[in-house]
């Protein structure tokens, strides 16, 4: 855990796995959550399922993740999601966040 200067409290860094599950390919969905993951100083990738789901592996700090989350939920104007499934994972920290 990491203390932010600014804030005072401890940063709680998590990582999460999310299975996006709808009508989510061909929609933009995975540049749109490079966006706002990339927005939000968010690491992990974003990538297309054979089974028409998108994945996406999400590393921050955990009211950010949790934002994300949230996001995924609702997804860019052309995407209609139904099920978003969640996973807790071990934090990398591997840098950046890309569409793999």
């Amino acid at each position: 855990m990491a203390k932010n200067p600014r804030r005072e409290e401890t940063i709680r860094v998590i990582r999460k796995h999310a299975v996006v599950r709808g009508q989510v390919q061909g929609s933009g969905f995975r540049y749109y959550t490079q966006t706002e993951a990339i927005r939000r100083g968010l690491r992990g990738y974003v990538r297309d399922s054979a089974d028409g789901s998108i994945e996406v592996e999400v590393e921050g700090d955990d009211t950010t993740v949790e934002d994300l989350i949230d996001w995924l939920k609702v997804g860019p104007t052309w995407a209609k999601v139904e099920k978003v499934e969640v996973a807790e994972r071990l934090p990398s920290g591997r840098p950046g966040f890309h569409i793999l």
